[in-house]
């Protein structure tokens, strides 16, 4: 069994691969990068608030936990963003973060750039958005819907991780899900309870936001008549 974090190191997945989720990034690069000139523009009072969620990410993303299973696990801090302005501009942001910490940190690789971006920046980024939004809307209490939001996006940040592994190193004997099975089966242990803590750390977050960061929240359309509780 290969042992690995959840940003895939310098040099392990195959030249074909790395071209290939690299490439689906673009164009959630380009339509991000749109949305946040926009939003540098028409809403400068929010740019620290957008400083604040690039560093929760980086911090969060950072942290490179032991899992009893010999591999690490980490937060992944993209919830946080996503929530407050949208998962287009949180891709840009997140594959921002995982730039540096590959320059920084050796966390993650150049080459493993476009398939950490998908996962994490990406899809991490779309799921917590997409259950966010859902969870309002179901009426969900904002406390809750946050911490779904947060928890459910890093969990497929991994499984998604998991999946591009599978692909790239399919099992002899039972392909892609005996593959998918066993990448997953390396995160589950600690992956779990990590979702849940990054959740409730998003949500005490969100509520410090909500009170002490009110003016910025209604510029972004977070915070609407009866949108708080």
């Amino acid at each position: 069994m290969f042992v690995f974090a959840m940003h895939i190191m310098e040099g392990f997945l195959p030249a074909m691969f790395c071209v290939i989720w690299f490439l689906l990034c673009i164009p959630f690069w380009i339509k991000g990068v749109r949305e946040l000139t926009k939003l540098v523009h028409e809403k400068r009072n929010t740019l620290i608030l957008l400083g604040a969620a690039g560093g929760f990410c980086f911090v969060l993303s950072a942290l490179k936990l032991p899992s009893v299973t010999g591999s690490c696990s980490h937060p992944t801090g993209v919830g946080l963003g996503a929530i407050l302005f949208g998962p287009w501009i949180m891709s840009v942001i997140g594959s921002i973060v995982l730039l540096f910490q590959a320059l920084l940190l050796a966390h993650g690789g150049l080459t493993t750039l476009g398939a950490n971006s998908f996962s994490m920046a990406i899809v991490g980024s779309f799921v917590a958005y997409g259950v966010y939004k859902g969870s309002r809307h179901l009426g969900f209490p904002l406390w809750l819907s946050v911490f779904l939001a947060a928890a459910l996006g890093d969990l497929l940040t991994y499984v998604t991780t998991a999946m591009q592994l599978a692909w790239a190193f399919p099992d002899p004997m039972s392909g892609f899900a005996g593959s998918s099975a066993k990448f997953m089966g390396i995160f589950a242990v600690t992956q779990i309870p990590l979702a849940v803590s990054e959740g409730l750390l998003t949500a005490l977050i969100m509520i410090y936001l909500v009170k002490y960061s009110r003016s910025e929240l209604d510029e972004i359309g977070l915070l609407r008549q009866g949108q708080v509780a």
